[in-house]
């Protein structure tokens, strides 16, 4: 069941051409078309399904700069300055909060690596603070299990992902940007070896530069025009409760589950790792590049032969730019909740805090997580197609750094300085040999 997401109105016209035209109106795509529309370019987003209807409204609502990969640790700290920056500029409520986030474990493994975590991160001036037992457990008053340590971030913080992505598109619109709804691209427009356009459902839209930022269904777009891009897609699971008592006002990561306060007094609650692989020829083809990362995780993760073999993003589709695309015959990706980790998330919290025992779920969904063998996201210029931007695979990243991944894109089709160092997310490491090692910290 699709979570709610706050509705956008799209534009009925669609423009002949544009500076830059946006494939998919996630937090990457509305991101990054808002901070072009900054920068004076004209700018169309596209979106097959409704704004923020897929992974963007299924996450957890962390902002978070806390156990990032160290490469993308940059850019998660631009992204929650500007989370700070949007409550002024939006003015519509977006549930962002600096209300701390907090990481607490009965395992000496975890601790060990938060530790090592911390110690790297003061590089980047990154001020986590590692808690002893008895501090955290000052820190989860009513909690049950003795914690033998954890970690605080302060700084770090939570949004409403129902409000949030579409704020950012409306706030675009404000600045010029022109929004489709139910309007797939097909494909793109090439001449002289270069984009020169995108055909959509509606008709064709005259650009320069495109920004594919489509998450789970990225692969299959470029896989169409040639451009290999290594994706895999897991299956997660969330849900929200009823109203609930304030354990925490931001978001707290125990053994097995996380929460996140809401702005309507439940909580959000996720199982950190947990979800289910299917098998589809796009996973068959990266298997090897995704090697690393399974191993490394396959401990919460089950398998599968469903759907994804014949269908979705992940499926070997052959369409024509006249014709229907699997873009539209598939408009949101709504995969159903595991219900067996839904039980697991309700018995985790009440053992955990016996306060918390007995809640209510009020709704329950699936989501479609596209990662990256290296689990950090590709932004960048695909040079062998000019004019192709990729804004993608942010393995469960997006939301939360989202505000500065649209930055860094809009800077580099702009040509401006970058906000971070751009060369971690290239494109061209995917296929040229890169030992892309195992991924870091989630």
């Amino acid at each position: 069941m699709s979570p709610p997401v706050q509705p956008v109105v799209s534009d009925e016209k669609l423009p002949g051409s544009a500076d830059v035209v946006v494939i998919g109106g996630g937090m990457a795509g509305s991101a990054a078309a808002y901070a072009l529309a900054k920068k004076g370019l004209s700018v169309a987003l596209l979106e097959k399904g409704r704004i923020g209807g897929e992974q963007t409204s299924r996450n957890w609502g962390w902002c978070r700069q806390q156990h990032r990969d160290l490469r993308e640790l940059p850019l998660a700290m631009k992204s929650l300055e500007i989370w700070g920056e949007f409550g002024r500029e939006l003015a519509v409520e977006t549930g962002f909060r600096r209300t701390g986030l907090i990481y607490v474990t009965t395992r000496p493994a975890d601790l060990a690596q938060w530790e090592a975590w911390t110690q790297r991160a003061r590089d980047h001036q990154m001020h986590s603070r590692v808690l002893s037992g008895a501090e955290a457990k000052a820190l989860t008053p009513g909690s049950t299990a003795d914690w033998i340590g954890g970690v605080h971030s302060p700084t770090d913080g939570r949004a409403e992902p129902s409000l949030a992505g579409p704020a950012i598109a409306e706030g675009a619109r404000r600045l010029g940007v022109t929004i489709h709804q139910d309007c797939a691209a097909r494909g793109l427009v090439t001449e002289a070896g270069k984009v020169s356009g995108v055909v959509t459902e509606k008709g064709t839209i005259r650009t320069q530069a495109v920004l594919c930022a489509g998450g789970a269904w990225s692969s299959l777009f470029c896989r169409r025009h040639g451009v290999r891009l290594p994706q895999a897609s897991v299956r997660s699971t969330s849900f929200a409760t009823k109203a609930a008592p304030a354990v925490t006002e931001g978001g707290l990561s125990m053994p097995d589950v996380t929460i996140r306060r809401r702005l309507d007094g439940g909580y959000t609650v996720g199982l950190g790792g947990r979800g289910r692989v299917e098998l589809s020829p796009q996973g068959l083809l990266y298997a090897r590049q995704f090697w690393p990362t399974f191993k490394k995780r396959r401990w919460g993760l089950t398998f599968a032969i469903g759907r994804s073999f014949f269908e979705g993003p992940e499926a070997f589709s052959r369409w024509s730019l006249d014709g229907i695309s699997p873009f539209e015959r598939q408009r949101t990706l709504d995969p159903a909740a595991d219900p067996a980790l839904v039980r697991l998330g309700l018995t985790r919290l009440g053992e955990h805090y016996p306060a918390l025992a007995g809640l209510q779920v009020a709704q329950a969904w699936g989501g479609l997580i596209d990662s990256t063998p290296d689990a950090i996201p590709v932004i960048s210029a695909v040079d062998s197609l000019p004019g192709l931007y990729l804004s993608t695979g942010f393995s469960g990243h997006g939301f939360g750094i989202g505000p500065a991944a649209g930055r860094l894109a809009a800077d580099l089709i702009a040509g401006d300085p970058p906000i971070v160092d751009p060369h971690p997310f290239r494109y061209s490491r995917m296929v040229d040999g890169t030992d892309l090692g195992e991924p870091g910290m989630m």
